[in-house]
């Protein structure tokens, strides 16, 4: 069964050390999220119509709102360190206005210094006496990575990284999901709201963003539990339900699918930093 070791939140965004053994079905982050193994056996990483090995020598790196999943071994668990880095955050510390947290490949190369920093951001995080050092040591770790990702490439300029949204249909229809994460009336009736018909609306939307809007909506109700889990009291129960769940177990049942653990394991170990 996948478990949560340690989950850290903070401004720079989510920190956490798992162990998986379940599939992660297709989702997105508003983050820069970065996967590193760290023990057990490997598993695979699929970003967008890439798949490849997340192991000792390659770590995987996913721009913001990439489509990607995560597939566990069969044999035993694989222990992953996983970093999920805010872009304003990251540009705020970055030496140069221009950095932008999209990576230029996804399949990344564990250097030494990686390695190094990963061991001690990963020991750091189990040891709840040197939580207050880790900071330094996810800059220093997300910079490095995306300064590897870029190796033998062009790196584009800030602007040229952002994507607009310039439909306001679509800028509509994201308004319209996060007003209604519990009472989502379905895909065709928000595409007729637009103004669009199904086809033109998905077409139209994934241009836009980089992902279908199934996927953004569900990326929303991640966020909208995982914010619950961490600043309120309420029930798992009652945390599914304001999300449009009928049932706890519908629930954890999606966040287990999105998030790779259990929504009461996540709130047992996780704690804002």
């Amino acid at each position: 069964m996948s478990k949560a070791l340690a989950v850290s939140h903070g401004e720079f965004g989510r920190a956490a050390v798992y162990e998986l053994d379940r599939t992660i079905s297709t989702h997105a982050h508003r983050e820069g999220h970065l996967i590193f193994w760290i023990g057990g056996a490997p598993a695979d990483v699929q970003v967008g119509r890439e798949r490849f090995s997340c192991d000792g020598q390659m770590a995987t790196a996913v721009s913001p709102w990439a489509p990607h999943s995560f597939h566990a071994p069969h044999s035993e668990p694989c222990a992953c360190l996983v970093l999920y880095i805010k872009p304003m955050w990251f540009l705020e510390h970055a030496a140069k206005a221009e950095f932008s947290l999209a990576f230029g490949r996804a399949r990344l190369q564990v250097t030494p210094q990686i390695a190094s920093l990963v061991h001690l951001l990963a020991a750091g995080m189990l040891d709840d006496s040197t939580q207050s050092g880790i900071n330094g040591l996810l800059f220093e770790l997300a910079h490095h990575c995306y300064e590897v990702s870029w190796r033998g490439q062009r790196r584009p300029g800030f602007l040229s990284t952002r994507r607009g949204l310039s439909d306001f249909r679509v800028r509509r229809s994201q308004q319209l999901m996060r007003e209604a994460l519990s009472t989502h009336p379905g895909m065709d009736a928000l595409a007729s709201e637009v103004g669009l018909s199904r086809p033109h609306f998905f077409r139209l939307f994934k241009e836009q963003t980089g992902v279908t809007p199934n996927l953004y909506f569900n990326t929303l109700r991640s966020e909208a539990a995982i914010d619950d889990l961490m600043s309120s009291d309420k029930s798992i129960t009652d945390i599914g339900f304001d999300l449009g769940f009928a049932s706890q177990a519908s629930f954890t049942r999606f966040f287990s699918l999105n998030v790779g653990i259990s929504p009461t394991d996540y709130r047992r170990v996780a704690h804002l930093h």
